[in-house]
């Protein structure tokens, strides 16, 4: 059931159309005025897949979109990257400099400091050009998660990692039509492919990939088994709470992790998790029709009890990234654009939403 459940989340992102587009314009030395590619600015954000939200330190609302990267202030959106690249985003962090990175599946990473863009791609040493995940460590050092392996910029140049000594991905796979196999071979390409970074409190990294999970203390990649000695493949995020814990959601569903134990909380297929201010663990995930995936609250007074306290608070055909603003308004992508949830109302800021 597990693989069909796999295999048919692949298809629907295969169909959604993950072939990137190659950039439109030309750069000069990967540089681009920002001032002559912004989009103009409406009152309507992106009308298809978006990955990740996220809120910078100035409160505007960044999103990642097969659109582009947009930037909403609270009145209109700006497609910032509309004449930068034709790319598809799947991520979005703004570093602890106030500079922004944009993660694209097939043109590599850009890097945007406000006024102009920097491309990077596989001829300034990045592992792989399709980039799906952005992470910044405690030292400052940005991490991206390839489809080749993680790669580390100091800000200088990259270093690439790979997890596992497998064979190097071939122009026949791809990372979003490939069916899943259960137990994965040890050789496969799946194994490099990352799909999230964290760094615990111990100061290990945990890459999540479409293959094992593993952690890394600077010399030894290990893979990640629960108390059955079973490996947990094909992750989808990784989270470290409030407290230090790990999060993991993925094939094998939500799983947190004190340092010690690993406890299950459900085996439903779990695509993103998220904590918010109250310490509450948001999630989206399949419900029992695999044509709908759910977005979930775990109260967080109850999060250890045998049973949580779980509220469903929206029903869409795929749910992807998710924030919660400093209004305390939860935000989530999904196939027709981003979405607000208000604590009663969902809000869709597409065309043709009216707003």
């Amino acid at each position: 059931m597990k693989n069909k459940r796999n295999v048919l989340y692949s298809m629907v992102i295969m169909l959604a159309g993950v072939i990137s587009f190659s950039v439109q314009c030309q750069q000069k030395n990967g540089i681009q005025d920002a001032v002559k590619t912004e989009g103009a600015s409406t009152s309507q954000g992106p009308n298809s897949i978006v990955r990740t939200v996220k809120q910078d330190k100035k409160g505007s609302i960044w999103i990642a979109s097969w659109e582009g990267i947009f930037k909403y202030d609270g009145k209109l959106f700006t497609n910032i990257t509309n004449k930068v690249s034709s790319a598809r985003f799947f991520s979005v962090l703004e570093d602890s400099k106030g500079n922004f990175w944009f993660a694209s599946v097939g043109s590599g990473v850009y890097y945007y400091d406000g006024k102009s863009f920097k491309n990077f791609t596989t001829k300034d040493g990045l592992a792989n050009d399709r980039v799906t995940n952005i992470y910044e460590d405690k030292t400052g050092i940005i991490w991206f998660g390839t489809e080749g392996g993680a790669s580390r910029y100091d800000g200088k140049s990259f270093k690439n990692f790979k997890m596992s000594e497998a064979s190097p991905l071939t122009e026949g796979d791809s990372v979003h039509s490939s069916a899943y196999q259960n137990p994965i071979p040890k050789d496969s390409w799946m194994h490099n492919d990352v799909n999230a970074i964290i760094e615990d409190k111990t100061g290990k990294f945990w890459f999540a990939t479409r293959g094992n999970t593993f952690t890394y203390d600077g010399k030894v990649f290990t893979a990640v088994t629960s108390k059955d000695g079973k490996p947990f493949t094909n992750v989808r995020s990784i989270i470290k709470d409030k407290k230090g814990n790990i999060w993991l959601g993925g094939a094998d569903g939500l799983w947190h992790y004190d340092g010690k134990t690993f406890t299950n909380f459900t085996q439903k297929f779990v695509g993103y998790i998220y904590e918010d201010k109250e310490g509450n663990i948001w999630t989206s995930s399949e419900t029992d029709n695999n044509q709908v995936w759910v977005l979930s609250r775990y109260d967080a007074k109850s999060l250890y009890n045998k049973k949580p306290i779980v509220t469903e608070i929206a029903n869409k055909p795929m749910i992807f990234g998710i924030l919660e603003d400093d209004k305390g308004n939860i935000w989530f992508g999904a196939f027709d654009g981003v979405h607000r949830y208000d604590g009663k109302t969902i809000t869709n800021f597409n065309l043709n939403s009216g707003h």
